[in-house]
C-alpha cells in the first residue's frame, strides 16, 4: 500500500495546538454569546429558550439528520464513480464518523476518511483524494444554489450574498473541471517555485475528477445536496417562528446558509465564531430582537454543528476498529 498517511504523521504537538485552539474559540463564542444574554436580560433569553419542547428540538435534529444522510449517500455515489470497492453501510460510516474533527483547522482532520479508505482497500492518499475535493465542491454549489434562490425569493436582501454566492460557485466549478485546476496547480507552480510535490500531487488528483466531471453525476451530486442543506435551513425557519420571530422560509435560509458560508471563510475550526457572529448581526439588522437572535443562534448551531460532532465521535471509534481490521486482513493474504 502505498502513499504516505497524512493523519498519522501529524506531530502530537500539533494535535494539542489544534484542540487548544478549538478550545479557546469555543469559550470565547461562549462567553460573547453569554455577554449577549446579559446585556439584553437572562430572563428574556431564558424564555426564549423555554418556547423549545422536547418535540421540537428532536424536529430540528431529525431534519439535521436527513443532511447528513443525503450527504453520505452523495459521498458513496462519488467512492463508487472513483471505482473504491465499498459498500454504502461502510461509506455513511466514514463520512459520519468523519464529523468527529469537523473543528479541527480548515477541517483538515476530516481527511481521516482518506485513512480509513487507505486501510480497507490499500488505494493511497492521492487516489483518493479527489474524492474530498469534489465533496468540498458540491456542498459549496449546493449552498451557492440556497443563497442565490432565497435571496430573489426574500423581501430584502444580504449585504455580501451576491459576491459570497459568486465566490462558491466560481470555487465549486474550479475544483470539479480537470483541465482547469491543472491549469491552476502548474502555473501557481511555476509562479511561485514552491512545494513540487505538493502541486504535482494536485495536478494528479486533478486527471482523477474528470471521473466526476459528466453533468449527470454533478447534477445528482448537486441535487442531494440542496435538499440536504435545504433541510437545515428550515429547521431554521422553523426554530424562528416556534420563538415568535418568523422572518419567512426565504430570509431564514439566505441568513443560515450565509452565515455558514461566512463562518466557513473565516477558517476558523467548524466557522467557529464567524457563524455565530454573523447570524446574531443579520437577525438583528433584520428586525428579530437581540434575545431571540442569541437563542437561536445558540440553539441551531447545537442541532446542527455540534450534533455532527456528537455523531462523529459516537461513530469515530467503530470506523477506526473496522478499518484496523481490514487492514489485518489485507496484509494476511
Amino acid at each position: 500500500m502505498s502513499g504516505t498517511d497524512p493523519m498519522a504523521t501529524r506531530p502530537a504537538s500539533r494535535r494539542w495546538r489544534d484542540r487548544a485552539l478549538l478550545l479557546g474559540l469555543v469559550a470565547l463564542v461562549a462567553v460573547g454569546l453569554a455577554g449577549l444574554a446579559a446585556a439584553t436580560g437572562w430572563r428574556e433569553t431564558l424564555a426564549q429558550l423555554s418556547r423549545l419542547g422536547p418535540l421540537q428540538i428532536a424536529i430540528l435534529l431529525a431534519l439535521s439528520l436527513v443532511n447528513y444522510l443525503f450527504r453520505a449517500l452523495r459521498w458513496h455515489l462519488f467512492a463508487r464513480r472513483l471505482g473504491l470497492p465499498t459498500t454504502l453501510a461502510r461509506d455513511a460510516l466514514h463520512f459520519l464518523g468523519g464529523f468527529a474533527m469537523s473543528v479541527t483547522p480548515g477541517r483538515v482532520g476530516e481527511l481521516v476518511r482518506m485513512r480509513w479508505l487507505r486501510r480497507e482497500t490499500g488505494w493511497s492518499f492521492e487516489r483518493t483524494a479527489p474524492l474530498v475535493l469534489v465533496d468540498r465542491a458540491s456542498d459549496l454549489a449546493a449552498m451557492a444554489l440556497i443563497l442565490g434562490g432565497a435571496v430573489m425569493l426574500s423581501a430584502t436582501g444580504i449585504a455580501g450574498a451576491v459576491p459570497v454566492t459568486l465566490l462558491a460557485l466560481a470555487a465549486a466549478f474550479v475544483a470539479t473541471r480537470p483541465s482547469l485546476l491543472d491549469a491552476l496547480a502548474t502555473r501557481a507552480h511555476r509562479i511561485t517555485g514552491l512545494w513540487p510535490r505538493l502541486f504535482a500531487r494536485l495536478r494528479r488528483a486533478a486527471k482523477s475528477l474528470a471521473k466526476f466531471s459528466h453533468p449527470s453525476a454533478l447534477a445528482f451530486a448537486a441535487f442531494l445536496g440542496v435538499l440536504g442543506w435545504a433541510a437545515e435551513a428550515y429547521a431554521f425557519h422553523l426554530l424562528l417562528a416556534w420563538m415568535g420571530a418568523d422572518i419567512g422560509a426565504a430570509k431564514a435560509a439566505a441568513i443560515f446558509i450565509f452565515a455558514t458560508l461566512a463562518g466557513g471563510l473565516t477558517g476558523a475550526p467548524g466557522g467557529v465564531g464567524g457563524a455565530e457572529a454573523a447570524m446574531v448581526a443579520l437577525l438583528t439588522l433584520d428586525g428579530v430582537p437581540l434575545d431571540a437572535s442569541v437563542a437561536a443562534t445558540a440553539v441551531i448551531r447545537l442541532t446542527t454543528l455540534w450534533f455532527a460532532i456528537g455523531i462523529g465521535l459516537a461513530l469515530f471509534p467503530i470506523a477506526e476498529r473496522h478499518s484496523l481490521k481490514a487492514r489485518n486482513a489485507l496484509e494476511n493474504r
